[in-house]
């Protein structure tokens, strides 16, 4: 590979290189070197999507049209629920070949993959390598699904090229700032501690933060040379309040990427006062296979086309192209579970405008109601959202949930609850909850439903201390 050939090219004039220069070239062999250990066809899928970025739009649609093709070809011979789809439509493999046949499908949401799971298995899903997945749940019921690893793969080449809209090489030291849904916080084995380590990332748990949580973190953050910053909007955005409250000085990366839920301007304005660089904003999500990058323009996040079709639909279900409406996605890549014009619960401002960096993938000007909002503890610690979720879905009899924190003290949890629900796990919640305070009074309320916004969702945390 390139890097290697250079790397060993260099060999006899090292006394040339800056000794920064010489540590992050070894950052990067050894990322690639991990990666490619892993899945040999690495640098050279990464190497592709770098160049992909550049091309004509035409090339990349066509490219996703034929992507297109073998998907519902696969899925029409080997997936019962979609056999059964387009057979009751009237419809064969050959009449949907381009992004626009993709109409002639109903949208996929959650309760029909579930009420047909067995379908939705592949005959050669025994042949396959993929793992098992759960949706965060932080836009609505969390759901189990199967995700290809040659699929996974692609998303983390597409992560590294998307990073790379904001200055990021391979091996550059990475500071994370999140909870288990970017993986961190879950238990790693050896392999996965040592591509950690290769990767050359630093992670943070964004679920205490407290005074002193928060002080040992920009402590962290000021010895360890770090470039790039990523993590939770939220998070990062309690950080950067802390910094500014306290008086603190803290050591600018290069860029912070934010992910996992809306970033608003008051958000950005104060991360990059704080850290004193810019902010680029990144969405994606696995179960749908989309993704899509800001770059240093500042114009919109770049959709990516490689591993899937993102679609924005307006009230009565038809696609637009700009505007506000639901995000849907074609994943085109997860053999292991394919989902096609699958509802991601998510809605996106799309726009029709081209960015001056040059590159050719459409605009998506922002994400909407994606934010988990961060509550506080008496003991003034801030514990963020997706504690809860991941607290109570775990519990059987669950059908939704909200928490709600109208006073310091005081924590109030509305549950739908199943027939299967035994009242007992109540205890439980209180004992993982009284963990993190032992002031919180944590009340139970039994509802029918759990109110609606306008966009016909609802939020699993409010916080109404503001």
């Amino acid at each position: 590979m390139d890097a290697f050939k250079k790397l060993k090219s260099d060999k006899n004039h090292a006394y040339l290189i800056p000794n920064n220069w010489k540590v992050q070239m070894i950052s990067r062999v050894l990322f690639i070197l991990a990666h490619q250990y892993n899945n040999g066809s690495f640098y050279s899928t990464y190497k592709k999507l770098k160049e992909n970025q550049y091309k004509q739009y035409d090339y990349l649609r066509g490219e996703q049209d034929k992507k297109l093709q073998n998907l519902i070809k696969f899925s029409y011979e080997n997936v019962p629920y979609y056999h059964n789809l387009l057979n009751g439509l009237k419809l064969k493999p050959d009449d949907i070949k381009k992004v626009e046949d993709l109409e002639k499908l109903p949208i996929l949401d959650k309760e029909t993959i579930i009420k047909n799971w067995e379908d939705f298995k592949p005959k050669s899903l025994n042949e396959m390598r993929y793992q098992k997945n759960t949706t965060g749940g932080s836009t609505g019921k969390p759901l189990n699904y199967r995700l290809l690893k040659k699929d996974k793969f692609l998303s983390q080449c597409l992560l590294c090229r998307g990073w790379g809209y904001g200055g990021y090489e391979l091996g550059d030291k990475v500071i994370f700032l999140a909870g288990s849904s970017l993986d961190v916080g879950n238990k790693k084995n050896i392999s996965s501690l040592l591509l950690e380590k290769a990767d050359n990332f630093k992670k943070l748990s964004s679920f205490d933060m407290d005074n002193n949580s928060m002080e040992k973190y920009v402590n962290i953050i000021n010895k360890s040379n770090y470039k790039f910053l990523r993590g939770y909007a939220s998070s990062i955005d309690f950080l950067s309040s802390y910094i500014e409250n306290n008086g603190l000085s803290v050591s600018s990366p290069r860029a912070i990427f934010t992910t996992a839920e809306k970033l608003y301007p008051h958000m950005r304005k104060r991360i990059e006062n704080a850290f004193d660089c810019n902010v680029f904003d990144t969405y994606g999500l696995n179960d749908g296979g989309i993704s899509a990058y800001e770059c240093s323009e500042h114009s919109g996040l770049h959709i990516d086309t490689e591993r899937s079709i993102m679609e924005v639909v307006d009230d009565t279900n038809s696609p637009i192209e700009k505007g506000v409406g639901r995000i849907l996605a074609t994943s085109l890549e997860n053999y292991a579970m394919p989902f096609i014009r699958y509802d991601t619960e998510d809605l996106g401002n799309i726009i029709d405008d081209v960015c001056g960096c040059g590159r050719k993938y459409k605009l998506l000007k922002e994400i909407t109601g994606r934010q988990q909002e961060m509550l506080q503890t008496p003991e003034r610690k801030y514990i963020h959202g997706e504690f809860f979720t991941h607290i109570i879905w775990e519990i059987t009899g669950v059908k939704e949930f909200q928490v709600v924190q109208e006073k310091l003290d005081r924590i109030n949890i509305k549950l739908v609850a199943d027939k299967n629900f035994d009242k007992n796990q109540l205890d439980y919640i209180k004992e993982v909850i009284g963990r993190r305070s032992e002031t919180w009074n944590v009340e139970f309320e039994f509802v029918e439903n759990i109110d609606r916004t306008k966009a016909g969702k609802y939020k699993f945390v409010i916080n109404k201390l503001k």
